[in-house]
């Protein structure tokens, strides 16, 4: 299992896995049981953005375990999460938001249990 963070600019955190686009993020979601993944919107100028990554995780039915919407961008979180929670993927946790520090050191030492 592992954890993805997207984002074209910021720094990959310790124990993530870096997608620096959607198509990439996209990959990683079909070749890998994904436990935490941390979304970004803007991807770049004429990127397919963060909502583009969401439809596909919809589209395929291929949820991690908890979503984390880091996006400083207002209104492209607002869309993202409204998606994610209007697809209501039973057993998947939505944030609307960051991940907090305790997820981000469980993850930098690979336990996802006391997360």
């Amino acid at each position: 299992m592992i954890n993805v963070y997207l984002d074209d600019v910021r720094p990959c955190p310790r124990g993530f896995v870096a997608a620096r686009s959607a198509e990439e993020c996209l990959l990683l979601l079909e070749a890998s049981e994904v436990n935490f993944l941390s979304l970004d919107f803007e991807l770049g100028l004429g990127e397919p953005n963060g909502l583009s990554v969401v439809h596909g995780i919809i589209a395929k039915g291929k949820y991690p375990r908890e979503i984390f919407v880091h996006s400083s961008s207002l209104m492209g979180r607002a869309q993202m999460v409204h998606s994610l929670r209007a697809a209501n993927p039973q057993g998947v946790v939505i944030h609307d938001g960051p991940m907090p520090p305790h997820i981000l050191e469980a993850a930098a030492i690979g336990d996802s249990r006391n997360a």
